[in-house]
């Protein structure tokens, strides 16, 4: 398991750069795969253009209490970048005027932010429908101070999307570490105790599935049916939604894949699952991301690729819905990512 991030060991794929340069040469430049752009303009979706906006997602810090092995945020304890109260403020103000229906918090781990219950509590004035934080739930067991975590968001009606890579120890500490499987566990058991995803429960509760290695997910709905069946036989635990997300092959798995040089195998398992029928509901098509600091990005992963929206308002504080859903959104070779197989967006499968 990794200790630190790609930026405190001075990694070369820190930098989004580098990065771009990885997924934009080899195999695409040499014509061994097709360019992303070139298989969605064979269906008439390119450029590929926003939809009506419904989901702000907003990424109030890298920090983070687990350094987990296929991050894409490069997420850790070292890393400092944190939303300030007043970046929280511009926020506030566009979800107080937004059209979009739901506000998704991440990180990191969103609850490390000094200001999170703040936010929240400020939020949760605004009418958002569906008001979601992502939780490692690791988080929730990690310090005393964070052990009300659970009341907090049942005081909120806060939807809760957590992070659960499987229903086995082994397969779950291999991804995120030592441990992390019993305290997940523990802290889903914490949810169920506040009324969190058993049946009927208005307090939502759903898990978040990434493959532990160099492979697409399988079929969503089988997997949420053994995921159920084996977290309820062994502890009890309920749960209302799964949902499979393709690893996408930037930082922390992008690192992975080549040093298990499994780089150019993944890249021609997403071009072959490749379905065009995804590429119309893919999340970029109906959310704005928006980092630490203010900045606006058609999705979480064009954040850490530092491709910020190609529209004229760039960040918060200059925010106009209407001149950023006359965009062209920024598409690069990780977007095989959201359209392999069923497809793959923050809320599981599009297709």
């Amino acid at each position: 398991m990794a200790t630190k991030s790609l930026k405190a060991k001075g990694n070369d794929l820190a930098v989004s750069n580098k990065q771009l340069e990885i997924l934009n040469g080899g195999i695409f430049a040499d014509g061994e795969l097709p360019y992303f752009k070139d298989q969605i303009a064979k269906i008439g979706h390119f450029p590929l253009r926003p939809k009506k906006l419904e989901i702000l997602q907003i990424n109030v810090g890298y920090m983070c209490n687990q350094v987990c092995e296929h991050c894409h945020v490069d997420a850790g304890p070292d890393r400092k970048e944190i939303m300030t109260r007043e970046t929280m403020q511009l926020c506030l103000e566009v979800i107080k005027n937004t059209g979009a229906h739901t506000l998704d918090l991440t990180g990191g781990a969103p609850e490390m932010n000094p200001d999170f219950r703040w936010f929240v509590e400020e939020a949760a004035k605004a009418g958002i429908k569906d008001f979601i934080v992502r939780s490692n739930l690791t988080i929730i067991r990690a310090n005393k101070k964070y052990h009300d975590l659970p009341d907090f968001f049942k005081k909120h009606n806060v939807h809760v999307i957590s992070s659960m890579p499987h229903y086995t120890r082994g397969k779950t500490d291999k991804q995120r570490g030592d441990g992390v499987f019993d305290k997940s566990i523990k802290a889903l058991q914490e949810l169920n105790e506040r009324g969190y995803g058993l049946p009927g429960s208005d307090l939502r509760l759903d898990l978040v599935y990434n493959p532990s290695g160099a492979y697409l997910p399988g079929d969503q709905a089988a997997m949420e049916k053994d995921f159920k069946k084996a977290l309820k036989e062994d502890f009890g635990i309920q749960f209302h939604n799964l949902f499979a997300i393709t690893n996408l092959p930037i930082a922390r798995f992008l690192d992975y894949l080549i040093a298990s040089e499994n780089y150019e195998d993944y890249m021609y398992a997403l071009v072959e699952a490749y379905n065009p029928s995804a590429v119309a509901n893919v999340m970029c098509t109906n959310t704005i991301s928006i980092s630490w600091d203010g900045w606006l990005y058609d999705c979480d992963f064009n954040q850490m690729l530092d491709l910020k929206v190609a529209s004229k308002v760039k960040h918060i504080k200059d925010y106009n819905e209407d001149i950023l859903n006359d965009r062209n959104i920024i598409i690069s070779q990780h977007c095989y990512g959201c359209t392999a197989g069923a497809g793959s967006s923050c809320q599981g499968t599009v297709a």
